[in-house]
């Protein structure tokens, strides 16, 4: 059992807070007092935090209060990569498989009178992927709590979700994009898909409507191994910071203007629809792309990806149960001698503190290349 292993490791000692049974207004009454919902004067509210921290469960309650504020901070942001990548569970950390079958789908051949049915050819190809756990340990240390009576803690759950929002986002990022622009386990001039086609889903233009009309066709140009179109429609578009506003100006205007040279009068300035416009795109704009990516052409490179209704180019998955990150706690090490009893928020033996830990099992995939296509300009 290596992957049992695996996750256990270094989590020694720890338990889901949010399996730990509870009374669940003691925990409600407790997130209001740390919040101060019923607007306390300081002192009034200082001592309160005092006099609820000395009592046994509170390291539990407090642990559990975190956990459900930051499950709820968590769910309320919906995340802007959900749009485009397909999202599921998988049961374990095994590195999991996407299977691919192709063939059967091309045009039926004529059969002749008394003729024979002839079996089509079929293929099978994987893509894979792999869970990871992410986390990080904080500890409330008893000084702390002495000199700030939790003040320091109020905006912890909020903190953690934020966290678990970001590595998501980033991961994502990660997914289709490098240092050296986009990931060349997706994109490529061409790239060999796991049913064996050279599939060619990179370019070099810049972000205009023109070349986004092009990147469009390309992308509804893409076939099949047997030759067969499958119409794909780029509706999401992934940009950087720095194109935002490029990108906006394209899905935005009504009319496009070109211009038709020649003719004794000169060039004449043209209106005409801007089709994009009435194309459905959808723009997303990712702040970690100038971050993962550091090539030159980092602030000039855009993204095209099918809806995952249509197709998947990206997957991502979470442990199944463990959908959301959570809080852990620690069992207390600490024993008196002559069985005296001991407040809770003395901390561990080693160092007086209380530990925690936020964690968070995901992973992702690459897949299908005719469902992506990337353009690259400085």
């Amino acid at each position: 059992m290596p992957e049992f292993l695996q996750l256990m490791e270094n989590w020694a000692g720890y338990h889901s807070v949010a399996q730990t049974s509870v009374n669940e207004s003691a925990v409600a009454q407790l997130v209001d007092l740390i919040a101060n919902k019923p607007r306390l004067a300081s002192h009034r509210w200082e001592y309160e935090m005092r006099e609820v921290i000395t009592t046994s469960d509170f390291p539990t309650l407090f642990g559990v209060a975190i956990d459900r504020q930051m499950i709820a901070a968590y769910a309320a942001v919906m995340a802007d990569w959900r749009s485009y990548v397909k999202t599921g569970t998988v049961p374990n950390f095994n590195r999991f498989e996407r299977h691919k079958v192709y063939g059967n789908d091309y045009l039926l051949p004529e059969v002749p009178e008394k003729g024979e049915y002839l079996v089509g050819d079929v293929g099978t190809g994987y893509y894979y992927g792999q869970l990871k756990k992410y986390g990080r340990q904080f500890d409330i240390s008893w000084e702390a709590i002495i000199n700030d009576s939790m003040g320091a803690f109020a905006d912890l759950a909020t903190r953690f979700a934020t966290a678990a929002i970001r590595s998501e986002a980033r991961y994502v990022t990660d997914l289709f994009a490098s240092a050296a622009g986009p990931d060349v386990g997706l994109f490529g001039a061409p790239i060999t898909d796991v049913d064996g086609q050279n599939v060619t889903n990179l370019g070099v233009l810049p972000l205009t409507i023109a070349n986004l009309e092009r990147t469009l066709g390309l992308m509804a140009a893409q076939t099949d191994p047997n030759g067969e179109p499958i119409a794909v429609r780029g509706v999401h578009l992934v940009v950087p910071p720095a194109l935002e506003f490029t990108a906006r100006q394209i899905l935005t205007s009504a009319i496009k203007q070109w211009v038709e040279l020649g003719g004794a009068g000169g060039p004449s300035p043209y209106p005409t629809t801007n089709g994009v416009a009435q194309y459905g795109i959808q723009l997303h704009v990712d702040p970690y792309l100038p971050v993962v990516d550091n090539s030159g052409n980092n602030n000039g490179t855009w993204y095209l990806f099918a809806d995952p209704s249509q197709g998947v180019a990206l997957e991502m998955n979470f442990l199944r149960g463990y959908e959301q990150p959570e809080v852990c706690m620690k069992a207390s090490d600490k024993v008196t001698l002559g069985g005296g009893a001991i407040s809770p928020f003395t901390g561990d033996f080693a160092s007086d503190n209380i530990f925690y830990r936020v964690r968070h099992v995901f992973g992702g995939a690459r897949r299908d290349p005719r469902f992506a296509y990337a353009q690259v300009h400085a």
